[in-house]
């Protein structure tokens, strides 16, 4: 059985995503440090493989793909896994949430949380976190609506949809402040966590 490569440091949200995915589908991965201190990512070898120069990549027998809910989808569907919803409107319902996670709560989310975490504390910009946390406030209150009732992000079920929500909410709750109660996401995310393939990846902590 051929061992799926994975490329990237684990203080990625993105990288998290794939690592906590192949653990889902119990797969054998070989996973190289890049990115951040760990370089790599501007050499001949790693522009062949990913000419944005970022992290995750994956060589799946020979197939490399990047951009990273692209590579969670291709996972669970090259693996005939339940996580890659069957059903064509929850398929769709999983890929919206997914998209919804990469466009638009990763950028709210991404200015604040470098700024309190990469960002020595006498260089934070105060005003840029409070535009941060005001934006991503608005879209927990949307995640928290939807999960009112539901179990999982789609259906009945854990899916290829819950991984990249779970792990903004991981950043989100991470970060050193006070933030509004969401027991809704507070519910649901506790379930997450619970889950052993999680391990690794929720239980980090932010760097």
């Amino acid at each position: 059985m051929k061992t799926l490569h994975i490329w990237g440091r684990m203080s990625s949200i993105n990288v998290k995503k794939v690592v906590w995915t192949a653990q889902e589908l119990g797969l054998d991965f070989q996973r190289t440090e890049a990115g951040g201190a760990f370089g790599l990512v501007k050499t001949l070898e790693y522009l062949r493989l990913n000419p944005n120069s970022l992290v995750p990549v994956i060589e799946d027998d020979g197939f490399v793909l990047w951009e990273s809910n692209t590579i969670v989808r291709y996972l669970c569907a090259s693996r005939g896994s339940a996580l890659y919803p069957s059903d064509l409107r929850q398929h769709f319902d999983a890929e919206r949430w997914m998209d919804w996670q990469q466009t638009t709560f990763n950028p709210a989310s991404r200015s604040g949380f470098w700024q309190l975490i990469r960002t020595p504390p006498a260089e934070q910009n105060q005003a840029v976190i409070a535009q941060s946390n005001a934006a991503v406030e608005a879209l927990m209150a949307t995640l928290d609506a939807h999960l009112a009732g539901r179990s999982f992000m789609v259906g009945a079920a854990f899916s290829m949809a819950d991984i990249p929500l779970a792990l903004e909410v991981h950043r989100w709750f991470g970060l050193p402040q006070t933030r509004q109660a969401r027991p809704n996401i507070e519910r649901w995310y506790s379930s997450l966590q619970a889950r052993p393939a999680s391990l690794g990846v929720l239980d980090m902590a932010l760097s």
